[in-house]
C-alpha cells in the first residue's frame, strides 16, 4: 500500500513537471516596449530658421558738394548727438592747373566767343534796321489804305514782312546773349586755384542727422569724392529689429502677431514679435541647388535694452516662430501613432497587454500630435511599437517615460 501511495506522488509530480515543461515551451514570449504617459501641456507649432539684427532707422551721411573728404574725426562707436556732433568735412574741389597746350586752347576759345559776340552784334544791327524800313512800309500801307488809294492785300504784305522783321531782331538779341554765355564760360576755364593756407581753407562740415552712435564709416583717410558719395551710417544701437529670410510659404501661415524666441546670440532667450512682412519676395538658390521663393520677415524686439545691451547692428541670432499654438492640449508622441487604412491608431497598455486605439490627431510638430478623440490623460501608450506587436499581445516594461516637449 505505502509503495502504491508513492508511485501515485511520483507521478502527480512528474506530470506537473511535464505540463510546467509544456507551458513554458509553448507560452508567448511578453515583448520588450517603451511606454509614454499621455499627458496635457502647451502645444507649439514653431518655424525655426537664422536671422540677423539691424538698427531699425539708418540714416546715411553724404558728400553735398564734390570735393576733398577730409580724415573722419569721428570712429565707429562714437556717440553722437544730432545736429550738434560734426561726423565729417569736405573741402570743395578747386580748378585745376593749366597746362601750355590747355592754356593756348583756353585762349583760343575765349577769342573765338568774342568774335562771335561780334558777329552776334553786327547781326543785330542789321536786324534793327530791316525792322525800322518794315515799320516804315506797314505805316505807309496802313495810311493809302485809309484813303482808299492802296488796297488790303498791300497792308496785309507790309504787316506780314513787319512780324517777320520783328522775329528776326528778337532772334539776334537772344543770339548775342548766347554769345556772351560762351565767352563767361571760355574765360572760365583760364580760372587757376589760388594758393590758400590751411588756416583760411573753407570747408563743408556736417553734423550728425540724428542722435546714436557710428555703425560705419566708408574711409577714415582724406580722399576726393563726388557730391552724393557716402561717408558714414548713424542709427541708435539701442533701436534693434531682426531680420529673418523666410520660406514664402512658412511666412504666409504667420499671424501678424506672431510670438518668436530669440536664442543662440550670446544671452539668455528673448520675446520678439512679428512687425511685417516685406511684400515682395525674392528667388534664392538653396545648398542643394533648389530654387526657393524667400522673403525677409521684420520682428520687433519686446526685452528692454538693459537685458541685451551687448547685441548690435548685423548679429547672427536663431529665431522660433510660433506659427500655431494650443494650451492645455492632450498630447501623444508621434513615435507612438501609426497609419491605419486612412486614419491613426496607437497601442494602449491595459496591465500586461496592449490594445490597438484609434484615435483623431490634430496639429503635428517634430515630436508631439495633438489628440482629438480616443485617448485620455494618464493613458499609457507604446512608443515605436515593432511589427510583430498586435492587438491583446503580451508586454513587458522596458522604459518608462513621462515628459513632454514643445
Amino acid at each position: 500500500m505505502a509503495h502504491s501511495n508513492r508511485n501515485t506522488v511520483l507521478g502527480l509530480i512528474g506530470a506537473c513537471i511535464a505540463g510546467g515543461l509544456v507551458f513554458l515551451t509553448f507560452r508567448p514570449e511578453p515583448i520588450p516596449v517603451d511606454l509614454h504617459e499621455v499627458s496635457v501641456a502647451d502645444f507649439e507649432i514653431t518655424i525655426d530658421v537664422d536671422g540677423t539684427t539691424r538698427v531699425a532707422e539708418v540714416y546715411e551721411v553724404s558728400a553735398p558738394i564734390s570735393g576733398m573728404a577730409l580724415r573722419s574725426p569721428v570712429r565707429v562707436g562714437d556717440p553722437v548727438t544730432g545736429g550738434e556732433t560734426v561726423v565729417a568735412q569736405v573741402e570743395p574741389s578747386s580748378p585745376g592747373l593749366l597746362d601750355a597746350r590747355s592754356r593756348l586752347q583756353a585762349e583760343a576759345a575765349v577769342r573765338e566767343a568774342k568774335a562771335a559776340v561780334s558777329v552776334a552784334r553786327t547781326g543785330l544791327a542789321q536786324a534793327e534796321e530791316t525792322q525800322i524800313y518794315a515799320q516804315q512800309q506797314f505805316d505807309r500801307a496802313e495810311a493809302l489804305v485809309a484813303r482808299g488809294v492802296a488796297t488790303i492785300s498791300r497792308l496785309e504784305d507790309a504787316h506780314q514782312r513787319l512780324a517777320v522783321a520783328q522775329a528776326a531782331l528778337e532772334a539776334e538779341k537772344a543770339r548775342i546773349s548766347q554769345a556772351e554765355g560762351a565767352v563767361q564760360r571760355a574765360e572760365a576755364a583760364l580760372v587757376e586755384a589760388e594758393p590758400v593756407s590751411p588756416e583760411t581753407a573753407c570747408c563743408v562740415p556736417l553734423f550728425a542727422p540724428a542722435d546714436g552712435v557710428v555703425l560705419d564709416i566708408d574711409q577714415v583717410s582724406a580722399r576726393p569724392v563726388s557730391a552724393g558719395t557716402r561717408l558714414l551710417t548713424i542709427g541708435d544701437a539701442r533701436d534693434i529689429e531682426l531680420v529673418a529670410d523666410l520660406l514664402s510659404s512658412d511666412a504666409v501661415r504667420l499671424r501678424n502677431d506672431a510670438r518668436a524666441r530669440v536664442e543662440r546670440w550670446g544671452g539668455a532667450p528673448l520675446e520678439a514679435r512679428l512687425s511685417h512682412i516685406e511684400p515682395a519676395g525674392r528667388t534664392k538658390v538653396s545648398a542643394l541647388g533648389i530654387e526657393e521663393q524667400r522673403v525677409d520677415a521684420v520682428f520687433d524686439l519686446l526685452a528692454p535694452p538693459q537685458t541685451r545691451e551687448r547685441l548690435g547692428h548685423g548679429f547672427a541670432v536663431f529665431l522660433r516662430i510660433v506659427a500655431h499654438e494650443e494650451p492645455g492640449a492632450i498630447l501623444v508622441p508621434l513615435s507612438a501613432a501609426f497609419r491605419v487604412e486612412d486614419g491613426w491608431a496607437v497601442f494602449r497598455a491595459e496591465g500586461d497587454r496592449v490594445s490597438r486605439v484609434p484615435v483623431v490627431l490634430g496639429e503635428r510638430n517634430a515630436r508631439f500630435a495633438v489628440v482629438l478623440s480616443g485617448l485620455s490623460a494618464g493613458d499609457r501608450v507604446v512608443e515605436h511599437p515593432r511589427e510583430d506587436l498586435s492587438d491583446g499581445a503580451l508586454i513587458t516594461l522596458r522604459t518608462t517615460y513621462g515628459e513632454t516637449s514643445r
